[in-house]
């Protein structure tokens, strides 16, 4: 076999095991291992009075039903967060940072959120190494804070990928009408829909393949782009010379700012500005917490994912920005064009200012593999989410069910339907109810982020009062619990900041609700919860549940193919 993940097969009767077999925690957790298992299908109560009032335990298990295969690869879960992530987020998202906090400003907003980021995938790392299952950061909130929160998040996190479905589905047909406006967006719509749904009921290595082609071509599209810049700030192309650092020094490397006329107030605004859109562009790095229980070797492929992702998301996105600000002038007017969604994008407008006249359609065509891409994972990633509410009775049990190949064909098509939206962006008038739902979209994501840190903080606290040892687990993460409090801080104050713009320079009721409307639905989401299971607010540090899902990770051993020659070492590092 020539994967890197190796092939599974049971314990007994074998004397081969891996590297990750042997880890020490499972022979320090096994005295304390009590009667929970993980497949019972209840959901029990128990209510007790004390000082405070009702101490409620909600304890929420897996159903039995239909269960995915675990046949996801490192290569193919790298490459699926890949695809999530860079997107729209990426090829029209760093427009508006360029404009407002200028080259240097939105550099520093991309490099500063990057630290966030890193931050909370240490955080997944860690807990979806131990225990790897199915959108494995919802889970950890039911089990680690309470089960409210975890269905919240399960809840918020699958309609912001649900949203997010409908926005690229929008953005597919708008590229279209780059070459022509023939076929109406709404046939296109359709169109893509059907492609996209049905690519997700095909059995998830094949899936897998799909998105490891199709994300490799918008990797070397970007590679490519980065050395095209190279090339043209050191004097290729047709503008004539070197453009060197022209436009940082010419009309300069700080944006006009926003709101304020104060120059230096404003600017500070157009750089928190151009934070928020950062946190926005960045969401989508913790999908690989998501393919952690349909991975081969969870334990080994988890941890390598995430490094890799993470490295290379950073990569992409600074260096692309960097070039990006010294091809195109903040005050460049095409930045705020209203042609078409491509014409505004400063990778486009960087290659039709060099002059070049057929990498604009070779461009163009690239962005529709890449959101192509983007919206393949939406889907795959949303009805995993729904399938794991479903596998933990937080909702309908049909939504668990699966094909013989293990696909959640029900969650997919629930996921899927609400691509329709896209008709929304079609409709006049309706436009403001779109940014509505692309608002709870982008939400969400923080939400995800910040249950993630606070998640990992009580996995750790659990680890203590356990006497289990961080450094004997299968993948430790760095800098911890700093780490952990330095993401939620900053979360927390992205989130209540989010939506300042409504508060100057005078009060918009309309915007208000526009920027916050996800806050509130995450709160009357959580309320509904909490008096629907009658449980505390957060679980004792005693009833932290670290046991279920980790049992059956390690009864299986994955065999690792040695790697001989050199070329595989490349391919091992590349993949």
């Amino acid at each position: 076999m020539n994967e890197d993940e190796g092939i599974c097969v049971s314990k007994e009767g074998k004397d081969r095991v891996d590297s990750t077999s042997a880890i020490k925690a499972e022979e320090l957790v096994d005295a304390q291992y009590d009667e929970q298992k993980a497949s019972a299908a209840i959901v029990t109560r128990r209510s007790t009075e004390n000082g405070d009032g009702v101490d409620g335990k909600a304890e929420v298990s897996p159903r039995e039903g239909g269960e995915v295969k675990r046949n996801l690869k490192q290569r193919h879960i790298g490459m699926i967060a890949l695809g999530g992530t860079i997107g729209t987020g990426l090829i029209i998202g760093i427009g508006p940072p360029l404009a407002h906090a200028g080259p240097v400003g939105a550099l520093i907003s991309y490099l500063f959120m990057g630290t966030v980021i890193y931050s909370v995938t240490q955080s997944l790392g860690e807990m979806a190494t131990f225990i790897p299952v199915t959108s494995s950061f919802s889970v950890f909130a039911q089990r680690f804070l309470s089960p409210a929160l975890g269905a919240t998040n399960g809840y918020m996190y699958w309609l912001s990928w649900c949203f997010t479905f409908a926005l690229e589905l929008s953005v597919l047909g708008q590229i279209i009408q780059y070459w022509t406006n023939a076929v109406p967006l709404a046939a296109w719509i359709v169109i893509f829909w059907c492609l996209l749904t049905v690519m997700n009921m095909f059995p998830v290595k094949y899936y897998g393949e799909f998105e490891f082609c199709i994300a490799s071509i918008k990797v070397i599209a970007l590679l490519g782009f980065i050395l095209f810049s190279f090339c043209i700030v050191c004097g290729a192309g047709q503008v004539g010379g070197g453009i060197g650092f022209r436009y940082w020094r010419n009309p300069g490397a700080w944006g006009p700012g926003i709101i304020s006329s104060n120059k230096n107030e404003g600017r500070f605004l157009g750089w928190v500005s151009s934070l928020i859109n950062a946190a926005f562009t960045y969401q989508g790095t913790e999908l690989v917490g998501i393919t952690a229980g349909e991975a081969a070797n969870p334990r080994r492929a988890v941890p390598r994912a995430i490094k890799k992702v993470v490295a290379r998301i950073l990569v992409f996105y600074i260096l692309s920005l960097f070039f990006v600000g010294l091809l195109v002038p903040y005050n460049d007017p095409k930045l705020d064009s209203d042609g078409t969604f491509v014409s505004a994008s400063p990778f486009m407008i960087s290659i039709e200012n060099s002059g070049t006249k057929v990498l604009p359609d070779i461009f163009n065509a690239v962005v529709l593999v890449t959101i192509i891409s983007a919206g393949n994972s939406n889907v795959y990633i949303g009805s995993r989410v729904l399938y794991s509410l479903s596998k933990n009775s937080l909702a309908p049990r049909f939504l668990s069910n699966v094909t013989k190949d293990g696909v959640p064909y029900f969650a997919v098509l629930s996921t899927s339907v609400f691509g329709f939206l896209a008709f929304l962006e079609t409709s006049a008038g309706s436009g403001k109810a779109f940014n509505w739902l692309l608002n709870i979209t982008g939400v969400a994501g923080f939400f995800a982020w910040l249950l993630i840190s606070f998640s990992h903080i009580r996995f750790m606290q659990a680890l203590r009062i356990r006497g289990i040892q961080r450094h004997d687990l299968p993948y430790t993460a760095r800098m911890m619990p700093f780490l952990a409090y330095y993401a939620s801080f900053f979360i927390v104050l992205i989130v209540l900041i989010q939506g300042f713009t409504a508060f100057a320079p005078t009060f918009q009721p309309v915007d208000f609700v526009a920027a916050y409307i996800s806050v509130f639905l995450f709160a009357a989401i959580w309320l509904v919860f909490q008096l629907w299971f009658k449980c505390r607010l957060i679980w004792k540090l005693q009833d932290v549940d670290i046991d279920s899902d980790r049992r059956d990770i390690e009864e299986q051993v994955w065999i690792e193919p040695e790697i001989k020659t050199r070329w595989q070492h490349v391919w091992d590092i590349l993949s």
